[in-house]
């Protein structure tokens, strides 16, 4: 007998899974060389600096999407997602950025702990009232979704600097 799956569940897998790829992250981060984390993922390619800095970019503007606030660096956004990699911007320092990757995942993690479940499935601030009329799986949970996916992508890119 097939039991159907309730929402509350669905959204504690995603979650889960977010957590997951943040678990990944971290240990990777642990086992790097600031000298690794600086390095070209491939020739020609974005560094292990800029992608950890894109991906805090990215996960802070989920509370902005999201509804949970403003972003903790927002001047993050314009380095690390509205430029490349070898735009000629200052980075902040690895300790720096690591830092700032714990503090937007724990206050994310705080947030998501917090919503109510259907919260999750209301829409996010990227997508109009009225598209959402029409689209109503354009929601925060949707937004967890596609950041995951986002971070595991780059997670594999980074994986080739361990050496």
């Amino acid at each position: 007998m097939q039991t159907a799956i309730q929402p509350e569940l669905f959204i504690k897998m995603v979650i889960s899974n977010w957590e997951i790829q943040n678990t990944r992250l971290d240990k990777l981060l642990e086992d790097l060389s600031d000298e690794q984390l600086s390095a070209e993922t491939a020739p020609g390619r974005n560094t292990g600096t800029y992608l950890l800095g894109h991906l805090i970019a990215i996960n802070d503007g989920m509370q902005v999407l999201m509804s949970l606030g403003d972003k903790l660096y927002p001047d993050l956004q314009n380095i690390f997602v509205d430029n490349a990699d070898k735009s000629g911007f200052t980075f902040p320092s690895i300790a720096e950025l690591k830092t700032y990757w714990n503090k937007v995942n724990e206050t994310l993690r705080q947030h998501f702990n917090n919503m109510q479940f259907s919260a999750w499935f209301t829409r996010h601030m990227a997508v109009s009232e009225e598209d959402f009329a029409k689209e109503p799986h354009r929601n925060k949970l949707n937004i967890l979704i596609n950041r995951t996916n986002h971070q595991s992508y780059h997670l594999g890119q980074m994986a080739y600097l361990k050496k």
